[in-house]
């Protein structure tokens, strides 16, 4: 009896190899996918977070503009117009006599009433950290103004006792303490205060990090653009909409962006070009006009027959003007509206008082007192007195407009920023998220 042994099973069929290109493709492509998300929600971060930062900047310059600098220069700008008023009133009612006409304390009065208050305002917005310079300009100011008035009134008292040569010494030690303590005191704060509002019109307008914005936006754009094309390819699908909507918020934000940017930059160098420019050359020609009237006063003070004050007017006339390069040429030219008119008026007004001041300096050289002192302190329409008042008024309009027309524009530009940096962060929340769920749902696919 012989046995036959079963065959061998027949050996299972083998399944079909997937192809080794597909098989490295579903190894890879889950993984750029991640990369990609990555690399792409790392952009939207830096974009996010430089560009918030930059507008934020931006804006609190622009702020610091319209509501602390500008101000400020104003106050230090104001303050020494102040003294010096107060110094020419002082020295003009010396001469008039012991019967000092009430206009004239009253002006007195307020000039140091006014540079008082902006004193206080300049110190209680300044600490000792922040600059130690203006500080130091602004003790100077507060120990000599009681020392300044303390003088005059003393002056004032000797006038009504009879002592004139006594008062005449005190109102000179008096216009020292002025001229030497005070004013140069009050003008290195104004120049303090003008370099920080010049400094925060510069930072405000700045390009460097709004150029770096700008290139994170270009660089984003272009990652999304070919992420986007790569996609296609490897998908077959014409659009992801999550990246699409990335692109979408990116390109949104980049152009509001520019277009504040744009606005702000063109409103604020309109302030500071037709606003501040202007109104910092009539301040100081304002300036120089108090200095030119204290030099016919002192004159008459003095009477030592020195020419040093008609040198210094001299001086004073070649820098303020009229004419091309002049203080008063350079807020003319650059003025706008009424700001410009006021400075052709004070042009016009300023050549007829230095007719004036010529004949009162050609009655000093002849020694005819009597006749100078009435054309330098009289009332009258033609008198020394009254041209300087027109000048003064003229400059002040002048001011006042230029100072109009640099609040609107700071004030303008400042709100160009307005909400910039909330657009810019919803813009960078939607780029992560968008191409988050974007490539997600790529991702799952391979799941």
């Amino acid at each position: 009896m012989t046995t036959t042994s079963a065959p061998p099973p027949a050996p299972a069929p083998a399944s079909p190899q997937a192809p080794q290109g597909t098989r490295r493709r579903r190894r890879t492509v889950p993984g750029n996918l991640r990369l990609l998300l990555i690399v792409l929600a790392a952009a939207a971060v830096a974009y996010g977070a430089v560009g918030t930062w930059t507008v934020i900047q931006h804006a609190s310059a622009a702020q610091d503009v319209v509501s602390t600098s500008e101000p400020l220069s104003l106050a230090a700008q104001r303050m020494y117009q102040a003294l010096s008023d107060a110094d020419v009133t002082a020295t003009t009612a010396f001469l008039i006599g012991p019967n000092v006409r009430l206009p004239a304390r009253e002006r007195y009065a307020a000039d140091i009433d006014r540079a008082a208050a902006e004193l206080t305002s300049l110190e209680n917005a300044t600490t000792t950290s922040a600059n130690p310079r203006l500080v130091r300009s602004l003790a100077a100011v507060a120990a000599g103004l009681p020392v300044y008035t303390g003088y005059v009134s003393q002056a004032q008292t000797q006038v009504v006792l009879g002592f004139r040569l006594t008062a005449g010494s005190l109102m000179q030690v008096a216009s020292e303490e002025m001229h030497l303590t005070l004013l140069p005191a009050a003008q290195a704060s104004y120049a303090q205060e003008n370099a920080a509002l010049t400094a925060a019109s510069a930072q405000a307008t700045g390009l460097p990090w709004i150029v770096v914005v700008l290139v994170l936006a270009i660089a984003a754009a272009f990652m999304l653009y070919r992420a986007q094309r790569w996609l296609s390819r490897s998908t077959h699908r014409v659009f992801n909409l999550g990246m699409l909507a990335a692109t979408v918020a990116l390109v949104v934000s980049a152009v509001w962006l520019i277009g504040s940017f744009a606005v702000a930059r063109t409103d604020l160098q309109r302030a500071v070009g037709h606003g501040s420019v202007p109104a910092e050359a009539l301040a100081k020609a304002a300036i120089d006009t108090q200095r030119a009237r204290g030099y016919q006063v002192l004159n008459l003070i003095s009477r030592s027959g020195d020419a040093t004050f008609v040198q210094d007017f001299q001086v004073v006339r070649t820098s303020l003007g009229p004419g091309p390069g002049t203080l008063l040429g350079t807020a003319a030219s650059s003025s706008s509206g009424a700001g410009a008119h006021w400075a052709a008026v004070a042009e016009r007004d300023l050549r007829s008082w230095y007719t004036v001041i010529g004949q009162a300096y050609a009655l000093d050289s002849k020694a005819q007192y009597t006749a100078e002192t009435a054309l330098v302190t009289g009332p009258g329409a033609d008198a020394s007195t009254a041209g300087f008042a027109r000048v003064e008024a003229d400059l002040a309009k002048a001011i006042n407009a230029d100072d109009a027309v640099f609040r609107s524009g700071a004030t303008a530009g400042r709100n160009a920023f307005t909400g910039l940096d909330v657009v810019i962060v919803i813009a960078a929340a939607l780029m992560a998220g968008g191409c988050a769920w974007g490539l997600s749902r790529r991702l799952a696919e391979y799941r």
